[in-house]
């Protein structure tokens, strides 16, 4: 699901170099920290950029640098030893797991799943089972295979009459205007306020999370780290987190300054689309500030249950090691 992805460095000393790394101010007295990017920065990594502004993570003793995704992804690069964090997605984390890399995730960014499938509102596309006799353009990833074919199902339409061409592009605005698909799984969070808001697209959605009594919630995005890094040095693991969890505190009741943390540090980045964003998140990311990063068993029990039963996960997956909220504060 990452196929937005930007292929920037192949490697973490090469990505370190680019000039879309951000660091804090260099200082003999701080610990230097990577943490790598799932894509190009947005809102998903407010509390990180704010954090980095506000200098949370020099006053933990940490020099931070944040990295943007390559050919190698972060979670890749965590079990090899070449990156301390790294965003990701539950959809990622455990087939990694599963491949052998002790990767962990140490936070949740969004509490609930913010995905969403788009379609033009002239499409009459209201839920799943209208999908039956429609197209939905796919990433060709099994998962959303089997979330599409078990949304239908479960809505009483038949999967097997809903088509799934290939995207041609992650340009959803060409991909709807121009019919070359119907539907598509988007984040409500940047695509549906960028098509909608900024786009001026009349559109309509199908949020995941209104169907959990047919498909599981979960955590995406996710902070991630290694088993090793746990092991050998959790006094930085705790420290990191607590100063991001700050972060992401700051970003929930003041989502204009987390938008200008992003914007100065990316100023590529569309700053209407920014602010649009951090405003919608901000009352998203946790349903208290306090219990930010939370992660619960029943979710990801869920999650991996889903993925078992459509035999994308071994049955003998060990998901009670996948997670942790020991290093958030207060635990």
């Amino acid at each position: 699901m990452n196929a937005r992805l930007l292929a920037t460095c192949a490697s973490l000393a090469l990505l370190a170099a680019c000039s879309t790394a951000q660091s804090s101010e260099p200082s003999s007295d701080l610990r230097p920290v990577s943490v790598v990017l799932d894509w190009t920065p947005n809102t998903n990594h407010s509390g990180l950029y704010l954090a980095q502004a506000r200098g949370y993570f020099a006053d933990e003793g940490l020099d931070v640098t944040i990295v943007q995704p390559g050919d190698t992804s972060g979670l890749q690069l965590l079990a090899a030893g070449k990156a301390d964090f790294a965003y990701s997605v539950a959809e990622g984390l455990v087939p990694a797991r599963e491949q052998g890399a002790e990767v962990v995730s140490v936070a949740a960014v969004i509490q609930h799943n913010t995905s969403s499938l788009i379609s033009l509102a002239s499409s009459g596309l209201s839920r799943p089972r209208d999908l039956v006799g429609h197209s939905y353009g796919s990433y060709g990833s099994d998962l959303e295979e089997a979330l599409i074919r078990r949304l239908v199902a479960c809505d009483g339409g038949d999967p097997a009459a809903v088509t799934m061409p290939p995207l041609a592009s992650d340009d959803f605005r060409i991909g709807l205007t121009e019919h070359q698909f119907d539907a598509a799984w988007v984040f409500d969070g940047w695509d549906t306020i960028r098509l909608r808001d900024i786009d001026g697209l009349d559109v309509s959605t199908m949020p995941f999370i209104d169907h959990t009594d047919c498909i599981p919630d979960w955590y995406t995005p996710l902070v991630a780290t290694s088993q090793k890094h746990i092991d050998d040095d959790p006094t930085t693991v705790r420290e990191f987190v607590a100063a991001l969890t700050h972060g992401y505190q700051d970003a929930i009741v003041d989502p204009q300054a987390a938008a200008e943390a992003i914007h100065q540090a990316a100023p590529e980045v569309d700053g209407d689309l920014l602010d649009r964003s951090a405003t919608w998140l901000a009352p998203r990311y946790t349903d208290a500030p306090e219990r930010w990063g939370l992660q619960e068993a029943t979710v990801w029990d869920g999650f991996v249950g889903f993925l078992q039963d459509n035999k994308l996960a071994e049955p003998t997956f060990d998901t009670d090691a996948a997670w942790t909220n020991d290093f958030l504060p207060g635990h």
